[in-house]
């Protein structure tokens, strides 16, 4: 009994160690934002899956806890915020119908992040090794691989990439070299390294193992994580050009339009007033443009035109991005629209990447149903093309719409096309704080993979001016109507990421899979 006992607390120890060591993991991003982290969470999962993996063939279930578990901690802790979508009177869906698609959200986000970590222990079993140094690059391919293949999809966020930014801006230059894989590959290889250090002493300390072998690959992690660093401080430290003549002064008005009063007669008369003095006192200033938030006049573009905001720019002539819907058949788009100085639409992007259940039902054949009897709401809301360009009377620009910012190719696309600077417009109103603040993260990341200077709205924060090093040159208050402006500079530099996408996680997965035939079968 003692002994069954004994059996059964060390194997819940083990999960509640992967569980904090996920959690861990989520403490890198807002709130928190202890970013450091993340370069030391990832090592007790890596340990424990490698020293147990003997178990998966007699105990598969009680061995996929483990990943299971840590990616709850990490996926659950970091997107925590999407609970401040409850209560969704604003949208008329009663208090218990809100908390229960609250719910549903949380855990499936929560569970549809942790199947990476779940499938990437059952896929590191599988492949891996008993040569440690093979062990980390095929642990490394397999991470980047998973994270490109959901990246795909359409429900997004968490990357192991986005816990070095806002802070660690060195190692987020890395991202102009293959995206953000090149960070994700950085953090998993040097967590690995660590623990393989660790594995090896603890083998040392019943064996014989000389001293060599105990700290070779704690040689090898300090190694990768200083010249990393160098190689991102040395394109962190090049040069931005800022010639007069390519200068544009660009204002922005974060309107501050609470969501549950944003499409109600108040709501509604505080926007047109809120947008239309921003924008008047914007061109007052001498701007050259004005950005507003996602969805800042929630009108159909055919009704812009007689809102006193289109009357303003035909009377200061100063160029205007507007946050409105667009039409589609029967249909509409949340979208952004380029106003000349004349007070006409010369552009429009539609927003590429939807929020699923905010903006749409996934699998609708099966979940609408279901979700139809918690929620009064019918959208009909249609995304918009993935390989869309925005062109301005400045040139062609870099568009995203809220949700766009966690896809990275949707912006070296628009980069690769010929957009010389970034406009993110954003509503981020129903969350709690925390969203923004990782959102405007999500921006400094595509900033930098681009090199290019971003421009960020949002309706009630966090907005902001971002340069091509991810410096945020300035950040709004959060809840407060605020307008600004910040000079700006149009590139038309190409990144070898823009240039080439993320040629490094196909790179990884060859030398592993040759590593793998060549060793690995015979290790």
């Amino acid at each position: 009994m003692n002994y069954q006992i004994k059996k059964l607390f060390s194997s819940v120890s083990l999960y509640i160690l992967s569980l904090i060591s996920g959690v861990l993991m989520g403490l890198t991003v807002a709130p928190v934002g202890a970013w450091f982290l993340a370069w030391i969470a990832l090592a007790p999962l890596w340990v424990l899956i490698v020293k147990h993996n003997q178990e998966l063939a007699v105990k598969r279930r009680k061995f996929l806890l483990l990943p299971l578990f840590w990616g709850i901690g990490y996926h659950g802790l970091a997107l925590f915020w999407i609970t401040g979508i409850h209560p969704m009177d604003w949208l008329g869906v009663p208090w218990l119908a809100s908390l229960a698609i609250t719910s549903f959200c949380l855990t499936f986000v929560t569970l549809w992040g942790a199947a990476i970590v779940v499938t990437w222990a059952a896929l590191m079993v599988r492949f891996a090794t008993q040569k440690p140094l093979l062990r980390v690059l095929i642990g490394t391919a397999i991470w980047c691989a998973l994270e490109g293949i959901w990246s795909a999809g359409a429900l997004w966020w968490s990357s192991l990439s986005y816990t070095q930014s806002p802070y660690n801006l060195v190692i987020l230059h890395l991202g102009q070299l293959a995206g953000p894989s090149t960070i994700t590959a950085a953090i998993v290889a040097f967590n690995g390294l660590i623990a393989e250090t660790w594995i090896k002493y603890k083998i040392s300390s019943v064996s014989s193992a000389p001293l060599r072998f105990i700290n070779k690959y704690s040689a090898l992690a300090i190694a990768l994580f200083i010249s990393l660093h160098l190689i991102g401080f040395s394109l962190y430290n090049i040069p931005l050009s800022k010639t007069p003549e390519q200068a544009l002064k660009i204002g922005i008005v974060q309107g501050n339009i609470p969501n549950i009063i944003k499409l109600k007669p108040e709501g509604l008369q505080r926007a047109i007033a809120g947008y239309t003095n921003g924008y008047l006192t914007l061109a007052d200033q001498g701007v050259d443009a004005v950005l507003t938030p996602e969805g800042a006049l929630p009108f159909f573009q055919r009704n812009l035109s007689r809102t006193p905001i289109i009357d303003a720019i035909k009377e200061k002539g100063v160029v205007a991005w507007i946050g409105a819907f667009g039409e589609r058949g029967r249909s509409y788009t949340n979208s952004l629209f380029t106003y000349t100085a004349k007070g006409e639409a010369l552009s429009r992007y539609d927003k590429t990447k939807l929020v699923p259940l905010g903006e749409y039902i996934p699998f609708e054949a099966i979940l609408g149903q279901i979700i139809q009897r918690l929620s009064p709401l019918d959208e009909h809301q249609v995304p918009g093309s993935p390989n869309q360009v925005f062109d301005t009377p400045f040139g062609r620009v870099i568009a995203g719409i809220c949700y766009d910012s966690a896809f990275s190719y949707l912006f070296r696309q628009q980069a690769a096309a010929g957009g010389q600077f970034i406009l993110s417009s954003s509503n981020d109103a129903h969350y709690t704080a925390a969203m923004p603040y990782q959102h405007h993260a999500q921006d400094i990341m595509r900033a930098i993979e681009t090199d290019r200077w971003s421009v960020r709205a949002t309706n009630t924060g966090y907005s902001g001016f971002i340069d091509p090093h991810g410096k945020t040159l300035w950040i709004s208050e959060y809840n407060t109507y605020q307008i600004h402006a910040e000079t700006i500079y149009p590139r038309q530099t190409q990144t070898l990421y823009v240039r080439w996408g993320d040629w490094l996680t196909p790179l990884l997965l060859v030398l592993s899979l040759l590593g793998w035939l060549g060793l690995g079968v015979r290790g």
